[in-house]
């Protein structure tokens, strides 16, 4: 017998907080730069979209606050906070007003409620009187409606599904059922592929549609990729090219995919091997450009929430939420 026993050590992989599967690795990889700090606290950023005036307005989930970066300058301000718990997306209407999807309670306490910038005229899309959903997200389509994740739910538990609401905003229909917290959630550019992000689950779903945009088609609902690791999938967006971008929830990066779902890249935040800035929630376009925005934050670490920028393989996709 030797008198050296053989060690495990940490080197490579094993050596970062986060390591990147072997598979992941050797992806096409570019790390993220700062572009602009909204907070030396750690807030947990949320809801990144451009206004009409091609302004960023972002959330801050746990404290409510919308705020509003002004372009070119990157000024950021407060704009209001939520009148509703835990807001966790905003997007914009074709009329310009903010579409703001909130949590709740986390448990049947959430809805979505129309604003305008200033944080009033305030209309009821989902009260969390008449639904027991928890609204993490939503995506509109070109006829005025719009598909919405509900965020419940847990790995054996999976009360959290995919659901559209028609543009008069009075039928809830089912889309996709039985997921443990459904969460991010995009169209594809023909509008007949929806993308949805389960984080607890790990996974990644690509449901084709059928011309009403609710009826799964044969053998259309699949699930391309399985992620590895704490937490798991958050928010995605697609670029005009149909390729997707996740955002990963408590791994500090961006994975992006084909549009069959094949990983094709990914974008790292600075600082994540260290641990650092690991809570990257959201990814989004500047709109016309192939500029990637991500927003991240530091909370473990007492540090503060930032957005970084990339480049994409292609512009962002000039959605219905441009028009």
């Amino acid at each position: 017998m030797s008198n050296q026993i053989p060690k495990l050590e940490y080197t490579g992989a094993s050596a970062t907080a986060v390591p990147l599967q072997a598979y992941e690795s050797n992806l096409q990889s570019v790390t993220a730069e700062p572009w602009v700090k909204i907070s030396d606290n750690g807030l947990q950023l949320e809801g990144l979209c451009f206004d009409r005036q091609g302004d960023l307005i972002l959330c801050e989930v746990f404290g409510g606050t919308i705020f509003k970066v002004k372009m070119p300058e990157r000024k950021v301000n407060k704009l209001f906070t939520a009148k509703k718990d835990n807001p966790a997306a905003v997007k914009i209407h074709k009329d310009g007003r903010l579409f703001i999807c909130y949590l709740g309670d986390f448990k049947d306490s959430g809805g979505v409620y129309a604003v305008d910038q200033s944080g009033e005229r305030q209309q009821m899309i989902l009260s969390d009187i008449d639904t027991e959903y928890c609204v993490d997200d939503l995506v509109f389509d070109s006829k005025g409606g719009f598909y919405f994740t509900d965020f419940r739910g847990y790995s054996t538990d999976p009360k959290g599904g995919v659901y559209y609401v028609d543009p008069e905003y009075k039928t809830i229909t089912p889309v996709l059922l039985n997921l443990a917290v459904a969460n991010g959630i995009a169209l594809s550019t023909d509008e007949r592929t929806l993308w949805i992000t389960e984080t607890n689950a790990n996974r990644l779903h690509r449901v084709d549609l059928l011309e009403d945009g609710v009826t799964i088609a044969p053998f259309g609902a699949s699930i391309p990729y399985h992620f590895t690791g704490h937490e798991g999938p958050d928010s995605c967006c697609i670029d005009a090219d149909d390729n997707l971008y996740v955002a990963m929830y408590g791994q500090g990066r961006v994975l992006v995919f084909n549009p069959k779902g094949y990983p094709i890249g990914q974008i790292l935040i600075p600082g994540r091997d260290k641990g650092e800035m690991l809570r990257s929630t959201h990814p989004a376009f500047i709109p016309g450009t192939n500029q990637l925005l991500i927003c991240a934050n530091d909370i473990e670490n007492d540090g503060a929430s930032w957005i970084f920028t990339a480049k994409g393989f292609a512009n962002g996709h000039h959605s219905y939420q441009f028009h």
